[in-house]
């Protein structure tokens, strides 16, 4: 499925630093380092850095240290090598056009694990993996996809497959004796084994909200009246003056966003503009993005004035947003200020919270709110959790497969038609790892990662 030739990248990222690798794969791989480091006689034991001077056709490059993987025992399975040089950007650059002029190309974006998919050193779901990996920004995105390129929820779904491809084998052999009336699966067993096979299809699906929250990061937008303290929250979340604080209402015309990390999960903050009656054209545009984004939120920090708000109004006020932004996100009503206010008003009811964002009372609450929230997502009895939803609409189409062949079951049609149905599900769950691929679905994956893994 791809030309064996010998590829080479800067696997580091770009820019000066301390030290760079390049990566080489194929099968030239030995007669290209050799070329770049022509003093050194032999080829290196595997897996043994070695010092090495390095040269091009005009002369010396740098030192460095060379790292010999000798396939099938690599990362893409064919020969590899690592040199680490000097992190300067001409010696990067220089070293990559030496490694060219010795008979390697330039190696396209994800090639490299490409090539280990093909060469079935990972499936296709683990080198997905590889990319959330290298993308984690937080404590629980790292966790998921290093679960992933493990290789646990692959085997779950390879498992749901072998089931498939056990009960078509039966079904289908029972098409070979059609004239003789055999019947080699039986019907009620059958639709236990289909129930059983949608229902950690479901599983998995519902699973995909907890882990695109955690992918993503969670989105929450903080909404309210102008000088209700929205700016003053997001700085005091982020323990820094990133939104401008001011008395003047309007100050806020456009959203800001900040990303923190709380209990390992990411959490995209989201301050609006003052939510009112204006005639400014500026901040109307400002106000409709503000109900843009909070329709958009997963959760939406609903601020108002403790001061100047009574709990009923403030619970109209949430209504009335409710009904602008629709069900999707949670609604959490916050009255702030409440260090101006007599302490027996700082008694919240039921879904309702008091807080001081410039004293911050109630921030520590408020925190704890927002990952409860994340933790309630991931409902699911198993670790397995879904980030990709190129998996999710596989499952999906899976699941329906499954339910139509269920259906055929219970309806009796023939035995062509419900083998059909369970050929569509092995092929939904085999795009998943790879086992059904398509070229235009590898390029799209691969595509998006780095040059240089």
């Amino acid at each position: 499925m791809y030309d064996p030739d010998t590829i080479a990248a800067l696997s580091t990222a770009p820019g000066t630093g301390a030290i760079a690798v390049l990566r080489i794969s194929g099968p030239d791989t030995q007669a290209v380092m050799h070329a770049v480091a022509p003093a050194m006689l032999l080829t290196p034991e595997p897996r043994e850095a070695v010092f090495v001077r390095l040269r091009d056709a005009e002369g010396a490059v740098d030192e460095g240290l060379l790292t010999f993987f000798p396939g099938p025992h690599s990362y893409t399975g064919e020969d590899v090598a690592e040199i680490s040089v000097h992190g300067s950007p001409y010696i990067q650059q220089r070293m990559l056009e030496a490694l060219v002029a010795a008979g390697a190309r330039l190696a396209l974006p994800g090639e490299f694990t490409q090539r280990a998919f093909l060469n079935k050193k990972l499936d296709l779901s683990q080198a997905e993996a590889v990319a959330d990996l290298i993308a984690s920004g937080s404590r629980a995105s790292h966790r998921l996809a290093l679960q992933q390129l493990r290789g646990g929820y692959s085997q779950q779904i390879e498992g749901l497959r072998d089931q498939l491809i056990s009960l078509s084998a039966l079904v289908e052999l029972e098409l070979d004796f059609g004239e003789e009336d055999v019947e080699f699966a039986d019907r009620g067993e059958l639709i236990k084994l289909l129930n059983g096979i949608v229902e950690v299809c479901d599983r998995l699906i519902s699973s995909f909200r907890y882990g695109n929250a955690v992918k993503q990061g969670v989105p929450v937008a903080i909404i309210g009246a102008p000088n209700s303290g929205k700016s003053t929250l997001l700085n005091a979340l982020l323990q820094e003056d990133r939104a401008i604080v001011s008395d003047i209402p309007g100050t806020t015309r456009d959203t800001v966003e900040e990303i923190i990390s709380l209990d390992g999960v990411l959490f995209r903050f989201i301050d609006t503009a003052g939510i009112r009656q204006t005639q400014d054209t500026v901040e109307k545009l400002g106000i409709e993005r503000s109900y843009k984004k909070a329709a958009e939120a997963s959760i939406v920090v609903l601020l108002g004035d403790a001061g100047a708000l009574s709990e009923g109004a403030f619970r109209t006020r949430s209504d009335v947003l409710r009904k602008r932004i629709g069900e999707g996100p949670v609604i959490l009503p916050v009255l702030n200020k409440s260090d101006l206010v007599p302490d027996p008003a700082k008694k919240a009811a039921k879904g309702m919270m008091h807080i001081s964002a410039k004293k911050g009372e109630g921030l520590a609450e408020l925190k704890a709110f927002f990952v409860d929230h994340v933790r309630a997502l991931n409902t699911g009895e198993s670790d397995i959790v879904v980030t990709n939803a190129r998996h999710v609409e596989a499952l999906t189409k899976a699941r329906q497969a499954l339910l139509s062949a269920k259906q055929g079951v219970e309806n009796a049609i023939s035995g062509e038609l419900l083998a059909t149905d369970l050929r569509q599900a092995q092929y939904h769950l085999g795009a998943i790892t790879g086992q059904i691929t398509v070229e235009d679905l590898l390029g799209s994956i691969f595509s998006r990662f780095c040059i240089g893994k």
